[in-house]
């Protein structure tokens, strides 16, 4: 998830750049996507590199307030992650964070975890 102002509540539009992520998706991003899409969770719909705020986010189901992030080395140690999910949370959001490695070496477990916490909303 990038920081910027932005179209839900933030201070600039970001669809521009949005809509340039979703057209280059890491191959994590990729592979999350593919679990995600069409209601393959449960019936539930996401959405990818949705801007909420001043932020855009890799993909959210407003329906269960959940944001899924794919994260790389950058998000190590990152500060600005723990203010970032404290605000998403103020919002009514859960954030579940996975390591790039993990979305790809251990796709089954991320999708159980992304199951698990969709289904305890329904």
């Amino acid at each position: 998830m990038r920081q910027h102002a932005g179209r839900r509540g933030g201070k600039r539009n970001l669809l521009p750049l949005a809509k340039r992520m979703r057209r280059e998706p890491t191959e994590a991003e990729r592979r999350l996507w593919a679990l995600l899409r069409a209601g393959r969770m449960a019936g539930f719909k996401f959405k990818r590199q949705e801007q909420i705020g001043d932020f855009i986010v890799d993909f959210i189901c407003f329906q269960a307030r959940l944001i899924v992030e794919a994260d790389g080395s950058q998000h190590a140690d990152s500060g600005s992650d723990v203010e970032r999910d404290a605000w998403l949370a103020s919002q009514g959001f859960r954030v579940l964070r996975f390591w790039n490695n993990d979305i790809l070496s251990d796709t089954d477990a991320v999708a159980a975890a992304i199951l698990q916490a969709v289904e305890a909303i329904a």
